[in-house]
């Protein structure tokens, strides 16, 4: 074989180069290869083709660029296909106008089906009329007239549709299907309707395949075991949970659960609240407030705290509780029979017009109307104070009837400025009428030291013991003294001893007493 002097053949040495060029560039480059050729394709394809038709002709009345088709036809415009009867076809301006059984195809999930189409390749949009469904796997939409761009793969509506998508159905006036996102965009009458519940709203978008709606004005979930109005948030329509925020409200048919922000799960009737939260039960009248809380629909049960208030509705005297904790839980005697157990975790204080209290922990139990106290608690009716180591308090209507205290029972009534009327023994129940308290049994090692004046405002003193004592109360002032079984006492002038005025174990606490609803607060 002869050689081959390069230097004599410069055209071939050129075109040596350029083909190594060309190589190298295809080999580290082969995205730009690849790109640049789908671009030559797409410039090159300038006109629409006829893939199928049964007649084509030219139409007079047209001019000369149009093709009247006829039969079965098939126009393909890229990745775009469109089967009708009939048509018009400008090849070279790309544009259609399809008649009867049109049906547009793009890609393997998506379909758009009408009465007429009109289409223009050259700015990629279709716009389809008469009895419109366009399916995308499982979202089937419904309109009278629809718009549809081929290269974003948006479809809009603006005068109303309906989308059914797994088991909900979906209508607005105006919406607009993101089909790549799978995203709906609706206004304008929004609504949802499932076999659970309806959702209503002004605006909404809603993605197809997580089931998911958001919203961002007023929007209303009503059903049978639930109704939720929020005006920011969204709801899983597959899961059915939501989470709202902004003047939210749920009412689970148990419980209205108002917040800043709410999370619902409506399967397992769990929710959460936070910030300005508040749980109005419509069946026993009470209300409980905090910041943060918990709630459960089966069983009945919910935890709130962080400022937390529990305030039983009344019309004449309405009772609050604030603690660090306030619980409540519906316990089961039997499928038919069912009572409510509250429970106050430490710093427990108490404020209604006629009674007031304090102690670290407390419950209530709805099936007696009693609630309990414990450790070192306090109650005040009026001008009494009361302690023990632990009390009950029965009531009857929303009102107290009756206080029972145990071991150690203490009660301390300001006679003036510096004397105290005092009672003690094991223990001690108090009876009310119309919330004031008008009697005191004591029993067991009972103990008083009462003062007395006469007409003249001279004031005496008394020290007694006997097993049982009891007392009669006016407008919160003892009135009548009772002793049983051998009383021991003595009337005193009220300067002799007064180391003896004062029973073993007194303490006045008037400092730590709620002078008003918002002082549950103080520590």
């Amino acid at each position: 074989m002869a050689e081959i002097d390069i230097r004599q053949h410069p055209v071939h040495f050129l075109h040596l180069r350029q083909i190594t060029f060309c190589l190298l560039i295809s080999l580290c480059f082969p995205s730009l290869i690849l790109s640049q050729t789908t671009n030559l394709n797409k410039k090159a394809r300038k006109k629409i083709y006829v893939i199928h038709t049964d007649k084509m002709g030219p139409d007079p009345k047209l001019g000369s660029d149009f093709k009247k088709l006829l039969g079965n036809n098939i126009i393909q415009d890229n990745d775009v296909f469109m089967y009708c009867d009939s048509a018009y076809v400008n090849l070279n301006a790309r544009l259609v106008k399809a008649f009867s059984k049109v049906h547009i195809k793009q890609g393997d999930t998506l379909d758009l089906y009408g009465n007429y189409l009109y289409y223009d390749g050259e700015k990629g949009k279709a716009f389809v009329q008469g009895n419109v469904e366009l399916i995308n796997k499982e979202t089937h939409l419904y309109t009278k007239t629809l718009n549809y761009d081929v290269n974003t793969k948006v479809a809009s509506y603006t005068d109303s549709g309906k989308i059914t998508n797994a088991k909900n159905t979906l209508t607005s006036i105006i919406g607009i299907y993101y089909t790549s996102q799978k995203m709906f965009h609706f206004k304008d009458s929004v609504k949802i309707v499932n076999p659970d519940y309806v959702m209503s709203a002004d605006t909404m978008d809603y993605n197809t395949e997580s089931g998911t709606a958001f919203f961002t004005g007023p929007t209303r979930v009503k059903g049978d075991s639930i109704d939720i109005f929020s005006e920011k948030g969204w709801y899983d329509t597959k899961k059915d949970v939501s989470r709202i925020w902004k003047n939210s409200v749920i009412d689970n048919r148990k419980q209205i659960i108002h917040g800043d922000s709410l999370y619902y799960d409506k399967v397992s009737g769990f929710g959460e609240a936070f910030r300005n939260v508040s749980i109005e039960d419509t069946t026993d009248k009470i209300l409980v407030t905090g910041n943060y809380a918990w709630i459960y629909k089966k069983p009945e049960k919910f935890l709130i705290t962080d400022k937390a208030v529990f305030i039983q509705i009344s019309k004449n005297d309405s009772l609050f509780l604030h603690s660090d904790t306030i619980s409540a839980i519906t316990i089961f005697k039997s499928p038919e029979s069912s009572y409510r157990l509250m429970r106050a975790f430490h710093n427990c204080r108490i404020f209604s017009k006629d009674l007031q209290a304090k102690c670290d922990s407390l419950s209530y139990s709805f099936q007696d109307s009693v609630i309990r106290l414990y450790r070192a608690p306090i109650i005040w009716s009026e001008e009494s104070q009361m302690t023990s180591d632990s009390m009950a308090i029965f009531t009857k209507n929303r009102q107290t009837d009756r206080m029972e205290l145990y071991n150690s029972a203490f009660v301390v009534e300001l006679f003036d400025s510096i004397r105290f009327n005092q009672i003690k023994g094991r223990n001690l129940t108090g009876y009310f009428h119309d919330n004031k308290m008008y009697k005191i049994a004591i029993d067991g090692n009972s103990e008083l030291v009462y003062f007395l004046s006469d007409k003249e405002g001279q004031i005496g003193w008394n020290r007694a013991k006997s097993s049982r004592i009891e007392i009669y109360v006016n407008k919160g002032k003892i009135t009548q003294i009772i002793e049983f079984q051998n009383p021991d006492g003595i009337l005193n002038p009220p300067l002799k001893e007064p180391d003896k005025q004062k029973l073993d174990g007194f303490n006045w606490f008037e400092s730590l007493r709620p002078k008003n609803k918002s002082d549950i607060f103080r520590k």
